[in-house]
């Protein structure tokens, strides 16, 4: 039998914890991401504007050299931890020229994120890393061995006149790999978005071949987005001409820091056509709030135009995926604190980039709309067949739906559409969080279902006599489902909403009702858990408001969802060198308290909130029947006192 000792514990150091667990870092399907990194270096000394060139070898034996003309990495000693500059930077997480920008000290006003891991993880995952620097009219040379150790001093390799940048050679380590290769498909395609996004920048890109020859291909494109997009859209003909502008805050601007803004181009074709968008340079390729803001702001736009040429049928309601569903484009965005999902950064995650983007397309692109009446024309006409069509489809439905349609509840609010694709229902705790809920939501797609008070357990209530109980008699006419069993194959052709949410506080009286909510579902509308259509809002259980710092960095207002997210965004904005007892914390003692704005921001916008699916798990179902039946049933006092006593120092109590 093992012991459990003071020696027991391990200290990961250094590099250790990347190469433990390579996959909170980065992507173990191939050596892609840790080469985009290196990439990345040298697009963020590109989008700064000190580089022209950025040069990309793929040798024969599975090794990356990325090759920039920027200003080369720093190599003299750090003033607090007298290490060679580029020494820190592959040898520490969390250490980087992208954190102190709210002083100016920042060398990269504007880069992929701050998650501070970048190439120490390249570098800690590789068999070998070479790192040569031209700067200030010498060349610089270090190395690095397996495990990011380096080996030796950093050398002065010579002169180099007036020349300067950084060379990178970087051979993975194919053990932290499912495969030991850079796919080649992945790196051209990511290589070729960084032309389009700098323009007058030259990639290229040379693949060593048998024999020592080397494949060359080169990107640049004078015409930047809109010339990308026309190559992406390939022969499809197009609505009306492309559309590309950009648009950055400056020095004036009361809501966001000068730079902050997008550069974009974007199309309607009869076909529509792939998307791609970027946030400083990062490709975002499961897309994000800056998306959700392009679509907000092309939408009002449209919807205006529409409005001012009178351009809309009677009885026809236009929707944003009416006007955007046909929509090709390309999106640059710049933030100076990019919030991502996850390392990988595939998802933009930062709430004001929705505002931020729809602000900055909204009034150029409707300007653009009235000089060019005819382009106008054409997207309206576009957006109203697509309205036209969706409403022919909801009529459709509409008609299966007359007979036997019970009188809907005096509370509920509904919502204009009837497409269970778009709508959704809130089941909110309390009149007063009904309120808000109501003032906060999109009255075409959100429904609002205010609940008083507690609802029943059911878990031991007969089927024929759930009705006799108001609040769940109105859930159930609300969304047009009877109660079934677990073994029973519900009819849902009534449904009348896509998405059921539950929304209530974030404390012990708000996850009872949540348990309770819970508990009817799984019992008697299993179906609806099947078939993905419950979910569990998450509101924040504090507000941050961090000061203004500087002109470049404006007031912000943040949300945690418990103390864990409070003290990473404490740390967070330590870094960025704000005093702690500047930041102002308050604790929102229930949604009620939220005003719409807050309420729409965290628990309802589809762009900005947070929802937890709820799903069964089929192999765990005896061990779920059991739990319930432990936690809700009359008879199980005993058990459950047990239970807690056993379990009891597990909660995290909220007193």
């Amino acid at each position: 039998m093992s012991t459990y000792n003071e020696s027991s514990f391990r200290v990961l150091k250094g590099l250790e914890p990347v190469r433990e667990r390579p996959g909170m870092y980065t992507r173990t399907d191939s050596p892609a991401h840790i080469i985009q990194e290196v990439i990345d270096n040298a697009a963020d000394e590109a989008l700064g504007g000190f580089a022209k060139n950025i040069h990309v070898m793929l040798h024969l034996d599975g090794s990356v050299t990325v090759t920039d003309d920027g200003r080369g990495i720093p190599v003299g000693l750090h003033p607090e931890e007298q290490i060679p500059v580029v020494v820190l930077a592959y040898t520490r997480l969390h250490a980087g020229g992208k954190f102190d920008k709210k002083t100016g000290n920042s060398a990269y006003a504007f880069s992929g994120g701050l998650h501070g891991v970048g190439v120490a993880v390249t570098n800690a995952l590789s068999l070998r890393v070479a790192v040569e620097v031209r700067r200030e009219g010498k060349i610089w040379g270090i190395e690095f061995s397996e495990g990011g150790e380096r080996i030796g001093d950093l050398l002065d390799l010579g002169t180099c006149g007036r020349q300067s940048g950084t060379r990178v050679r970087v051979w993975p380590d194919g053990k932290y790999f499912d495969s030991p290769k850079v796919p080649l498909n992945e790196l051209e395609r990511l290589l070729r978005s960084k032309a389009v996004l700098l323009p007058g920048v030259k990639v290229t890109l040379d693949t060593e071949q048998t024999g020592g020859t080397f494949l060359t291909k080169t990107w640049t494109y004078p015409d930047g987005l809109a010339g990308y997009l026309r190559e992406m859209a390939g022969d499809q003909e197009a609505v009306c001409p492309i559309y590309a502008a950009e648009k950055y805050a400056d020095a004036n601007d009361d809501d966001f820091a000068p730079g902050e803004g997008a550069a974009w181009a974007f199309g309607w074709f009869t076909d529509g056509v792939a998307s791609e968008s970027y946030v400083n340079l990062i490709p975002t390729v499961a897309g994000g709030t800056h998306e959700s803001g392009l679509r907000s702001g092309v939408f009002e736009a449209i919807k205006s135009f529409v409005e001012h040429h009178t351009l809309l049928p009677r009885g026809v309601k236009l929707q944003q995926d009416d006007v955007c569903g046909k929509m090709g484009f390309v999106l640059s965005a710049r933030l100076l604190d990019p919030q991502f999902q996850g390392q990988v950064k595939e998802k933009l995650n930062s709430r004001e980039a929705v505002k931020l983007v729809a602000s900055q397309v909204r009034d150029p692109f409707e300007i653009w709309l009235n000089l060019h009446v005819e382009a106008g024309k054409a997207i309206a006409e576009l957006a109203i067949k697509q309205a036209l069509a969706r409403q022919k489809n909801a009529q459709k439905v509409e008609k299966k739906k007359q007979s036997g349609v019970a009188v809907l509840p005096g509370k509920l609010t509904d919502c204009e559409s009837t497409d269970i694709a778009d709508n959704e229902l809130f089941l909110v705790e309390g009149d007063s969080a009904g309120g808000s809920a109501k003032m906060a939501r999109n009255k075409e797609t959100q429904a609002i279902l205010p609940l008083r008070g507690k609802v029943l357990n059911s878990w031991e209530v007969e089927a024929g006599r759930l009705f006799a109980n108001a609040e769940i008699h109105d859930i159930a006419v609300a969304l047009g489902v009877d109660p079934h069993g677990a073994e029973d194959t519900p009819n849902l052709d009534n449904l009348r909403y896509g998405k059921v949410i539950i929304m209530s506080d974030a404390d012990v009286d708000g996850s009872h009702i949540q348990t309770l909510l819970l508990t009817l579902f799984y019992r008697h509308f299993p179906g609806l858990i099947a078939h993905g259509r419950i979910y569990i809002a998450q509101p924040p259980l504090y507000r941050i408001d961090v000061p203004a710092s500087g002109k470049k960095r404006p007031a912000r207002r943040l949300y945690a969802l418990d103390e864990g997210e409070l003290t990473a965004i404490r740390d967070r904005v330590e870094k960025e060198g704000i005093a702690v007892d500047k930041i102002e914390v308050g604790r929102f003692k229930g949604l009620g308290e939220m005003n719409p704005e807050q309420l729409r921001e965290t628990a309802m916008d589809p762009a900005t909130r947070r929802v937890l699916p709820i799903a069964e798990r089929p192999e765990s179902r005896d061990a779920t029947l059991k739990l319930f039946n432990l936690l809700m049933g009359k008879g199980e006092a005993a058990g459950r006192r047990s239970w807690m006593e056993e379990k009891g120092h597990l909660v995290e109590a909220d007193i």
